[in-house]
């Protein structure tokens, strides 16, 4: 690839160059992060590889509230500094798994030479892979004193903020990058595609002016959209730019520097995040392309103002048009049912709990899974009062069946102190004498039976996931401990 094309054909070398590193993203790939919630002892061993190798300078730049160090990776010898700050909030880690593929890249030779060269040649990198180490142990988004340091870029109370203005103040990046993520359940614009990626570049006032500073932050971001569009058409957002006067962001390019913040959102069928792992890789390395010798200037604002903004409009599990009877008052309605993630006892993961976040006319919503339920009438899911007396009894096959009947919580009369995961149990299970209450409500569990005309249970919904009785259990089926 030519390093150095004409403004004019700058927008079709970018497309090209972004589509052969999302094709040899494979290549590079760190093959020790295959699940976003690893921990800061599980990145130490792979910037210590990093010390080993002539391209990378890596130091501990600093330490976390609670003793965890800080790094700072620099690559490259150009004139342009780039500071990229990934997990900043501990439960947002998509990005720095993408920077760990990202420097793989610079670190190997292949047929991509001229563009690693490119970049390494013009900017200097300035890496900081995880800045909330503590954060990243509890998977939580705030640090160990419990501030959310993307509120605390003004007063600096928390030790890994005091690092990043000392950073930002002490390299004078002409850019940065901001990597997090965001709720899978934004929307681009109005429509039913996720919002997979999102950009911005902040705003440093609340009039939303845009200066030289903010306008090459843009441009850059046009660039970026420019290359996503061929691997996720309709899928990129812009998040609000509303000015936050204690965000890291906004004060950053009131500082001078030129703020790309980067939000990893949803994609269904990627609950770990690998492929918008991929994406990120993608943008963030066009990215950098764009701004070594400032190809940025080749894209207009216009591109920039075009990309929709994220609205909060998906949904897990979309019902449209159930049937509910309560009161002898017979209504109605769509349901909004969204999974969320609960921490497991002992570290060993998470499970999902459900939640019940809309009832009414939803026909402005979508959801990652439908459901048209005409015909359909929603009922609780009842309770098997008949004990069994452990969970070994608890077989698939007897929860198929109960499910059939219309039971979606079985009593048990034996539970053991600590349950196994839930994905492994085909039906929410509950002591002998525990109430337990199914009954459609706001913010409260999906639990449900949908029967047809005939009385006939057709599908089940145990615990937000959708369960077609006629058909093979899902994959991801997960019973709950009431």
């Amino acid at each position: 690839m030519n390093t150095t094309p004409s403004n004019q054909n700058i927008p079709a070398a970018l497309k090209e160059l972004g589509r052969q590193l999302y094709e040899s993203h494979h290549r590079y790939k760190e093959p020790a992060l295959r699940h976003r919630r690893f921990r800061h002892r599980d990145i130490v061993p792979l910037i210590e590889q990093l010390q080993e190798q002539a391209v990378f300078d890596v130091q501990v730049a600093g330490h976390s509230v609670q003793g965890r160090s800080i790094y700072l990776i620099k690559a490259g010898t150009g004139k342009t500094n780039v500071l990229l700050w990934s997990q900043m909030h501990g439960d947002e880690p998509t990005a720095t798994m993408a920077l760990f593929d990202l420097l793989h890249f610079l670190s190997q030779t292949d047929e991509l030479d001229p563009v690693r060269q490119h970049i390494l040649q013009h900017l200097t990198l300035y890496i900081v892979p995880m800045l909330n180490p503590d954060g990243a142990e509890l998977y939580n988004r705030r640090n160990a004193l419990g501030i959310d340091m993307n509120r605390d870029a003004l007063r600096l109370q928390s030790p890994e903020s005091v690092l990043l203005k000392k950073l930002r103040d002490e390299l004078e990046p002409a850019f940065g990058f901001n990597l997090h993520d965001q709720s899978r359940y934004y929307t681009a614009g109005y429509t039913s595609c996720p919002a997979t990626i999102s950009f911005l570049a902040p705003a440093y006032d609340y009039a939303r002016n845009i200066n030289t500073v903010r306008e090459r932050a843009m441009l850059t971001i046009a660039g970026m959209d420019h290359v996503l569009q061929q691997f996720i058409p309709g899928q990129v957002a812009k998040f609000n730019d509303e000015h936050e006067p204690r965000a890291f962001g906004d004060n950053i390019q009131k500082w001078g520097t030129s703020v790309i913040l980067v939000e990893s959102g949803g994609q269904h069928g990627d609950p770990e995040k690998q492929h918008i792992r991929q994406l990120n890789f993608t943008a963030i390395l066009s990215g950098l392309y764009l701004i070594a010798e400032e190809g940025y200037k080749a894209f207009e604002l216009a591109s920039y103002d075009r990309i929709p903004e994220n609205q909060r409009h998906l949904y897990d599990l979309l019902l449209r048009h159930v049937r509910y009877t309560e009161n002898n008052r017979d209504t109605m309605l769509d349901i909004g049912i969204n999974r969320l993630e609960v921490d497991a006892p002992n570290h060993l993961g998470f499970y999902h709990s459900s939640a019940v976040e809309e009832i009414g006319d939803m026909s402005v919503f979508h959801g990652y899974e439908e459901l048209d339920a005409t015909g359909l009438t929603l009922a609780p899911g009842q309770v098997y009062e008949q004990p069994i007396e452990s969970l070994d009894e608890l077989t698939v096959e007897l929860g198929a069946e109960l499910l059939r009947q219309g039971f979606s919580t079985v009593r048990v009369r034996h539970l053991p102190g600590v349950l196994p995961d839930p994905t492994s149990l085909p039906l929410n299970v509950t002591g002998i004498t525990d109430a337990v209450n199914h009954q459609l409500a706001l913010d409260e569990p999906a639990n449900f039976i949908l029967k047809d005309a005939s009385g006939q249970a057709r599908y089940a919904i145990l615990n937000g996931f959708l369960y077609n009785l006629q058909g093979e259990r899902p994959a991801l089926c997960h019973g709950l401990q009431h």
